[in-house]
């Protein structure tokens, strides 16, 4: 009888974490998966941008299934995210969810440094290091980015996927998965890895990590709560128009890392 009721127990709290962490994943991929940022600044320049940029092009074999997946997202989003995001917010004020998403980056250093010695940029790796001893240590466990606010050290973008494309890897084809949104097929890989080089999967159990996972992306989603909105009004078409930016953005991380 007990075992059967922590089985269940363990089932249902899988099944929301993960429902969780898939869903704001979908709209706002974390530091090293901020594929959309730029172009949520200045939305007004998606489709101008994107059009004419025959270099920023991908294949999209599954374009039907990818529209029916995108606007699943899309409904999720506003239909369960946005209100969800809306009480957190209202509960946690902005500062204290700045701390908690400072805390997290800090602690996924690994994902940036590990990714910077395979692209054979010591420098950035050393920048990694740097900025994990400052902010673990006047920054009070990462709580404050004391690095880039006092010593204008900025954290670099490194991810598995943008290591891949360092070494020639083509995109493969485009990709709206439920819930994680816009990727490639390389960049699905990439986020295998993250994932594995990530210290948080590998806190306490699977019901620990998943929480945990669940919650940091959450609460960054929250800071960004809006961005959406403005980038799909100014889109003719949302969803070329967030394939081509996605695109776009991840061919420029793998181009300035390959200088």
């Amino acid at each position: 009888m007990f075992s059967s009721m922590r089985l269940s127990y363990f089932c249902l709290l899988v099944a929301v974490n993960v429902l969780l962490l898939f869903t704001v994943e979908t709209f706002y991929y974390g530091n090293v998966r901020a594929w959309g940022e730029e172009y949520m600044k200045k939305p007004s320049n998606v489709d101008s941008a994107t059009e004419n940029n025959t270099n920023n092009t991908v294949a999209d074999p599954f374009e039907v299934t990818n529209r029916i997946m995108f606007d699943f997202n899309d409904r999720f989003y506003f239909w369960v995210l946005k209100p969800l995001g809306g009480a957190y917010s209202a509960l946690v004020a902005e500062p204290e969810r700045t701390v908690i998403s400072n805390f997290f980056n800090n602690l996924l250093m690994p994902i940036r440094f590990v990714n910077s010695l395979l692209q054979l940029k010591l420098e950035d790796a050393g920048i990694e290091l740097a900025r994990f001893g400052i902010n673990t240590t006047l920054g009070v466990f990462g709580l404050g980015d004391v690095a880039a606010g006092d010593f204008n050290i900025e954290a670099n973008r490194k991810d598995t996927g943008q290591t891949l494309g360092s070494y020639g890897l083509g995109h493969g084809f485009y990709i709206v998965w439920p819930f994680l949104g816009p990727m490639s097929l390389r960049d699905s890989f990439g986020y295998v890895g993250d994932y594995a080089l990530s210290p948080i999967s590998y806190v306490g159990n699977l019901e620990g990590s998943l929480s945990l996972n669940a919650y940091r992306y959450f609460n960054k989603t929250s800071l960004q709560i809006g961005e959406y909105e403005d980038f799909k009004e100014a889109a003719v078409d949302p969803y070329i128009a967030m394939r081509d930016a996605y695109i776009q953005y991840r061919n420029n991380l793998v181009r300035q890392e390959s200088k």
